[in-house]
């Protein structure tokens, strides 16, 4: 993966994100931020989304991709490879060890 234009549109982002936090003005900042998090919300299911659909055709071509692989390309851990591939949203949604 061509890692250096992905992490300046993410830098890009971030440099945003902290210039609408460091606004002088708390009433604008607090207008700015309330529209950055209810914009957030709804962004998440589409991403959440859009990284699902990765994971799962990863996983579909044969043979399946591994799962540390997935993970090292997505920066995100084994567990949360198989998390997603699973359909599991959250740690809360894991399913939980039957009780010996």
């Amino acid at each position: 993966m061509a890692e250096e234009p992905i992490e300046e549109e993410a830098q890009r982002v971030f440099d945003a994100l902290d210039a609408a936090e460091a606004m002088a003005d708390p009433l604008a900042r607090a207008r700015v931020i309330g529209r950055l998090l209810k914009d957030q919300a709804e962004r998440n299911k589409r991403f959440t989304e859009y990284r699902r659909q990765v994971v799962m055709e990863l996983r579909a071509q044969v043979p399946p991709v591994p799962y540390r692989k997935i993970a090292s390309e997505l920066g995100v851990s084994l567990g949360t490879v198989q998390d997603i591939e699973r359909g599991a949203a959250k740690w809360s949604s894991r399913p939980k060890p039957a009780a010996e």
